[in-house]
């Protein structure tokens, strides 16, 4: 639904960019399109329609005014990392569809939950499974483990408004804290981080691989899933240290669910396939997208997926939409010379050490999300400046982008409504709004004491930098 007022400010922000006068050295063709690129971000943060639908007003907008031709807005939609994530979103609806994610979090938790804060990794340990195979996460989240968290805390006679603090309070704060963390260890585990990618390989000139986003969260990201459910346990203790409910509740879902169904069975074959293949991409040279196009077709063959359920998967052609519109207009940017005139006009006036430039622009950069309701709203606005400031300042390119693209995900663990998931878990009425935003904060600090400390002699260590 249109917000009226929200549209006419974003209208009025394309207007008075269209009419400053622009820098000497960039096209006029160039800055119409970077007011209507600025427009569609705002556009996206002020939440003026649905975000698909910002972004198809942005290229209509683009091709009327001449900025855009047809032919490059629909050169968006052929990129790879568009339908990676097409694939992912589709890869996610199976995961929810066969209940096999239910059943991976049950059985972590028949196994671990009889103490409180094993409860806590043993979710957190569920969602790593599943996080290489399902980007939505609000659907990882939200859509799977929500919904057993709260049958948990309930079971074990935690209510909101009642008992939050027995048990349900901390199994929502660490269970949204760790879905963050995941979003950041793997390529394919937030809707956005292709989008990183791919604007990190036009602004910097560095690829970022599976393989190597995954080496390089790895350490950081496992270090952050032992520390913070610690913390979260001290911090905001749960009243019940033991939950054998859980278990108990675990093992009564697990036997109405019964044996793995044969689409269980081949979705965790089809997937493990996958995740072998994207890990072991230097020896077979298939591209990550061809990877997931032939698991689609496995599950297409299996039975795992039906035609129609692509069909009805509606996030996915979300995504191909507002993904391949912003990469179609930020590729047009790079090829009219605006991103090229940004970098040199930065490098002439950036002065300093690169560490201490790259430093300041990493909190700036991570604290700016408290005024972005989403991650790839923030991404689109932000990554591709920061970083080319960052290699203008002289930090090394591939370190750069990869510190910003982890920040990326790992900013929305500061507020309740700084991604999906966020206001599914604070909604749940746990926790009240300052216990979410001080534990948000102390979290957030730990983080940036991980990934962007305790990470840098690793990612030494391997060749990040």
């Amino acid at each position: 639904m249109l917000r009226p007022y929200r549209f006419l400010v974003v209208v009025a922000w394309c207007a008075f960019v269209w009419v400053v006068p622009r820098p000497a050295g960039v096209e006029l063709q160039a800055w119409r399109l970077l007011a209507l690129f600025s427009g569609t971000i705002l556009g996206m943060i002020l939440q003026v329609m649905d975000t698909g639908a910002v972004v198809f007003l942005g290229l209509v907008a683009a091709i009327l005014t001449g900025a855009m031709t047809v032919t490059a807005v629909l050169g968006g939609f052929s990129n790879s990392s568009v339908w990676l994530i097409v694939s992912a979103f589709l890869f996610s609806n199976a995961v929810v569809m066969t209940g096999l994610g239910q059943r991976v979090a049950y059985l972590f938790i028949r196994t671990f939950g009889r103490k409180t804060l094993a409860l806590g990794y043993a979710l957190a340990a569920s969602e790593l499974v599943m996080a290489p195979a399902v980007p939505a996460n609000t659907a990882r989240a939200g859509g799977i483990l929500f919904p057993i968290i709260t049958s948990i805390a309930r079971a074990c006679g935690s209510l909101p408004g009642q008992s939050p603090r027995r048990l349900g309070a901390f199994l929502m704060l660490n269970q949204f804290q760790a879905t963050i963390i995941l979003s950041a260890m793997f390529l394919t585990s937030m809707a956005a981080n292709p989008l990183i990618a791919e604007m990190a390989e036009k602004t910097a000139g560095v690829k970022i691989t599976w393989t190597m986003w995954a080496a390089a969260a790895g350490l950081p990201g496992l270090l952050s899933l032992m520390v913070v459910p610690w913390l979260l346990y001290r911090l905001h203790p749960p009243e019940m240290k033991e939950s054998p409910e859980a278990a108990a509740e675990a093992r009564r879902r697990l036997a109405e669910m019964g044996p793995m169904k044969r689409a269980e069975i081949f979705l965790a074959a089809i997937v493990s396939c996958c995740l072998l293949l994207w890990t072991t991409t230097s020896l077979h040279r298939l591209d990550p997208t061809t990877v997931a196009f032939l698991g689609l077709a496995a599950m297409l063959v299996c039975g795992v997926l039906t035609w129609q359920d692509v069909v009805r998967t509606s996030g996915a052609w979300d995504a191909l939409l507002w993904f391949g519109g912003l990469i179609a207009m930020a590729d047009w940017l790079a090829r009219l010379g605006l991103t090229g005139w940004f970098a040199r006009a930065v490098a002439a006036r950036v002065h300093g050490e690169w560490w201490l430039i790259l430093a300041v622009l990493s909190l700036v950069y991570f604290y700016s999300h408290y005024g972005f309701a989403s991650m790839t709203a923030h991404v689109t606005a932000m990554y591709p400046p920061f970083l080319g400031v960052a290699v203008a300042a002289g930090a090394p390119p591939l370190l750069a982008a990869l510190i910003l693209a982890f920040l990326s995900n790992l900013n929305a663990s500061i507020t309740h409504y700084s991604t999906g998931p966020a206001p599914i878990f604070f909604g749940a009425g746990y926790v009240d709004q300052a216990t979410w935003w001080k534990l948000g904060f102390v979290v957030s600090v730990v983080n940036l004491s991980i990934w962007c400390g305790v990470a840098l002699p690793y990612w030494k260590l391997i060749g990040i930098w």
